[in-house]
């Protein structure tokens, strides 16, 4: 039906935001739409440090996205913000990249402390992108077990939380596919 691009920020091998944004993608197959995921980690290092607007793999996330029926960001949260990483990507991506865009946020952190990270942070930064932002959803690193990668959210009231979100996802681009009349 649609494509929707997952975008970690996450910098680390083995990331729980990661785990967080594979189940999300999946809940979305389940539901018959496609998914594609890029990860931070898979930008050249020397793209990001010498802002290299016209480097192929900027070009490729950027036509990516573009083309996205929706877009999901999902970053860990570091100093009370989403992961400098992300940012430098984001900065080197069009200012109007995410134009009227549904994109759900999704964050992870150590503590309830971060919850309103999502809010303070990420939203203003889609909004700046021209994005369309959902609620989000914030999930605690403990509610996410490493060891469970196919069914990592462990925490029923996160997996709520998440499916509510994904539901409200489906049904925008349901609305975005319907004739008007």
């Amino acid at each position: 039906m649609s494509e929707i691009i997952l975008l970690s920020g996450s910098p680390s091998i083995s990331s729980r935001t990661d785990l967080a944004l594979q189940y999300v993608a999946r809940t979305f197959e389940a539901k018959g739409l496609t998914t594609s995921y890029v990860s931070i980690q898979d930008i050249p290092t020397e793209a990001l440090f010498h802002a290299q607007f016209d480097h192929p793999k900027i070009q490729e996330v950027t036509t990516l996205i573009r083309n996205a029926k929706a877009v999901v960001i999902g970053s860990p949260v570091y100093k009370a913000a989403y992961s400098g990483v992300l940012k430098t990507l984001l900065d080197l991506l069009p200012p109007d990249v995410l134009q009227d865009t549904p994109v759900l946020p999704v964050m992870t952190g150590g503590s309830a402390g971060h919850l309103l990270t999502i809010e303070y942070s990420l939203k203003p930064l889609i909004a700046t992108l021209k994005g369309q932002s959902l609620q989000g959803v914030y999930v605690i690193d403990k509610c996410i077990d490493k060891q469970q990668a196919n069914d990592p959210i462990v925490d029923y009231d996160t997996k709520q939380r998440l499916h509510n979100q994904i539901t409200q996802l489906t049904a925008t681009l349901e609305q975005q596919t319907q004739p008007t009349v």
